[in-house]
């Protein structure tokens, strides 16, 4: 079995320090940390996410999974960052203003890392003038929003109005997620994709970038 293999089952058999390690050995052994990423972290993830998805597996065997590609990046990401190396997209993500809800969005934020993007958490509690601040600052793809209470859903549709009228509306793609939302409901509100789950969210992300 080779070292990439190994990585990748590492993933899906949920063991972070042999991630890390099997990362280590890849690098030491000469392969390209770009290679360890997709062949190896992202590989994995993309297995872990669609047991998700068949319901195979639940939220905490994805958020050990997700821990494991973490402990991966830990050894990747300097040598990415000193080869300059770009991932395939930037997202910003947050919880719209006065949702609290936490969980969902970081396993979000930790399958889009997963799949290669650079991710910006802005974390809960998001009101519109933070996520204009974070456009002009990072300029990203995508600015992800996370909506889990009905009464929060308005608080959406402010934040897509505050980037229109800001003007950076043609700078990024908008995605939504959370229970109580639905994808006719985005595209109603001017938005461009949405996820009703972490996986869905990905694959949302990617189509939105024109990835396969």
């Amino acid at each position: 079995m080779s070292i990439l293999e190994d990585i990748k089952n590492s993933i899906i058999t949920y063991k972070p320090a042999k991630t890390k390690e099997f990362c280590q050995q890849a690098i030491d052994e000469g392969i390209t940390p770009q290679v360890i990423l997709s062949e190896g972290l992202i590989a994995g993830m993309a297995v872990v996410g669609e047991k998700f998805k068949l319901n195979k597996i639940y939220v905490p065997e994805v958020l050990i999974a997700a821990r494991c590609t973490h402990a991966g990046l830990d050894i990747l990401k300097p040598i990415l960052v000193a080869a300059n190396v770009l991932a395939v997209g930037k997202i910003v993500l947050g919880t719209v203003k006065d949702d609290l809800h936490d969980i969902g969005k970081n396993l979000v934020a930790m399958m889009f890392e997963g799949a290669g993007f650079e991710v910006i958490n802005l974390g809960v509690n998001v009101d519109p003038e933070k996520f204009i601040e974070a456009i002009k600052e990072y300029q990203p793809n995508i600015i992800a929003m996370s909506s889990l209470i009905t009464s929060t859903l308005p608080n959406v549709e402010l934040t897509i109005k505050a980037i229109i009228d800001a003007g950076l509306r043609d700078k990024v793609k908008i995605m939504v997620g959370g229970a109580p939302v639905t994808e006719e409901w985005v595209l109603q509100i001017g938005g461009d994709g949405f996820g009703k789950d972490a996986t869905a969210a990905v694959d949302a992300a990617k189509k939105l970038m024109g990835i396969d």
